[in-house]
């Protein structure tokens, strides 16, 4: 059977983070360390797979720390809890393990110490994300509020516009994220941001692939879930940056073929918290249709590495 050419470019950076590299770790070294089963309060990143393997090995996903027997270890999600979560697992006694990822513990730090110099906190994210949730957790009720887009800055009722500080979830669009600080400033002159741009190196990393990587392809494929900010984020990003059709895959399994018809070219990415596995899969589906051509896209190199909390590291 004669297969049409295609031509797959493969986005550099893609997929895993460090910080979903060490949460996942941690689950692992937990189970190793302590038997099953070990409890983990939310997905421990977004994404069926991982959680499916991880349950196999002996986790158990459970939404809330009521859920937990008092006799288990928990381990909190990366994507960071409410202060009120690891108080709480301290007043039962419980062994607890938090797999926040670094970058959004440092948003937490940054929250605080603006609170604790008596500035009002406006967070720039998604409501109801377990991110978003977690971050304005951190500081009392009112103290922390939410806007979602240019439009929400309009109308956000703060304390006193002298006295405000901003932060932001890690896994927002760069350049919608942009627009809605350069709004906050226009209204708000005296706000204070963060030393460093809040949105993490990998979400950035991904996200600059796919502009370089858009304006190439008929088709994107962003193999990812369905509650990944950061995989919504690059199929919007490469909507924007060029590319006819973008679409989100959990796995090959869910590629729409008729939609891809007669293309020539195709940008494969996916999120930080999709496994290389699922890439590879998506890959071996095309090949199996077309005559593939692999061409890279590399736009940076990653070398970050988190090292997972000391408990782990010491023995049971």
């Amino acid at each position: 059977m004669h297969k049409p050419p295609l031509t797959l470019y493969l986005a550099a950076p893609r997929g895993f983070c460090a910080g979903v590299d060490r949460a996942i770790k941690i689950v692992e070294m937990a189970l190793e360390k302590w038997g099953a089963p070990v409890f983990v309060r939310h997905e421990i990143v977004h994404n069926k797979y991982v959680v499916d393997d991880l349950r196999g090995k002996g986790a158990v996903f459970v939404e809330e720390l009521d859920e937990c027997p008092d006799d288990r270890p928990v381990i909190f999600s990366a994507h960071g809890v409410p202060k009120s979560v690891p108080a709480a697992a301290q007043a039962r006694q419980m062994v607890y393990v938090d797999a926040t990822c670094p970058l959004v513990s440092k948003v937490h730090i940054e929250a605080q110490r603006h609170a604790d110099n008596g500035l009002q906190m406006i967070m720039i994210g998604h409501a109801g994300h377990p991110e978003t949730v977690g971050t304005m957790g951190q500081l009392p009720e009112g103290e922390v509020l939410l806007v979602e887009t240019v439009e929400d800055v309009a109308t956000v009722a703060v304390r006193d516009p002298e006295r405000l500080a901003f932060v932001t979830q890690t896994t927002l669009s760069v350049d919608d994220t942009a627009d809605i600080v350069a709004a906050l400033q226009a209204r708000f002159p005296a706000i204070v941001g963060p030393h460093k741009e809040d949105i993490c190196y990998a979400t950035t990393n991904r996200q600059e692939a796919v502009k370089a990587m858009a304006p190439k392809c008929d088709a994107m494929l962003v193999v990812g879930a369905p509650n990944s900010s950061n995989s919504k984020r690059l199929v919007e990003v490469g909507a924007r940056a060029g590319c006819a059709y973008a679409q989100l895959v959990q796995r090959a399994s869910d590629i729409d073929w008729r939609a891809l018809d007669g293309i020539g070219s195709v940008g494969i990415t996916a999120g930080a918290s999709a496994p290389e596995v699922l890439i590879n899969e998506v890959i071996e589906a095309f090949r199996a249709r077309y005559d593939v051509t692999v061409e890279m896209v590399v736009t940076a190199e990653e070398n970050v590495e988190f090292k997972v909390p000391r408990v782990l590291r010491e023995p049971a």
